[in-house]
C-alpha cells in the first residue's frame, strides 16, 4: 500500500467512525445555550426550593390548627351528653383522618 492510499484509508476511517458516532463538537452558540440552560435550571430549582418550604410552612400550621381543635372538641365532648356527644365524636374522627392525612404531607 502506497503512502498516499494509507492516508486516504486513515482519513476514511476516521470520517467512518466519527459519523458513526455521531461526535457533535460544540459550538460558541451552544455553549452560550448551556449556560443559560443552566441559569434557568438553577433558578426554576430555587424557586421550587421555596415552593416546597411554603407548602410544609402551611402544612405545619393547619396541622398545629386541627390538633388544637382536636382538644377543644374533646373537652367538650367530655361535658356533653346524648345527641351533643354523638357529633362531638364523630367530629373527633374527622379531625382524626385530617391529622393523619396532614402528618403524611409532613
Amino acid at each position: 500500500m502506497k503512502r498516499s492510499e494509507l492516508a486516504e484509508y486513515i482519513k476514511e476511517t476516521i470520517v467512518d467512525v466519527l459519523t458513526e458516532e455521531e461526535i457533535i463538537i460544540p459550538t460558541d452558540d451552544d455553549v452560550e445555550n448551556a449556560e443559560e440552560l443552566a441559569a434557568a435550571l438553577e433558578k426554576a430549582a430555587q424557586a421550587s426550593q421555596g415552593i416546597g418550604e411554603n407548602v410544609q410552612s402551611s402544612t405545619s400550621k393547619k396541622l398545629n390548627e386541627t390538633v388544637k381543635e382536636m382538644k377543644s372538641t374533646v373537652k367538650k365532648w367530655k361535658l356533653a351528653e346524648g345527641e351533643d356527644k354523638d357529633k362531638l365524636f364523630a367530629r373527633l374522627k374527622e379531625l382524626t383522618k385530617i391529622k393523619n392525612e396532614l402528618e403524611s404531607l409532613r
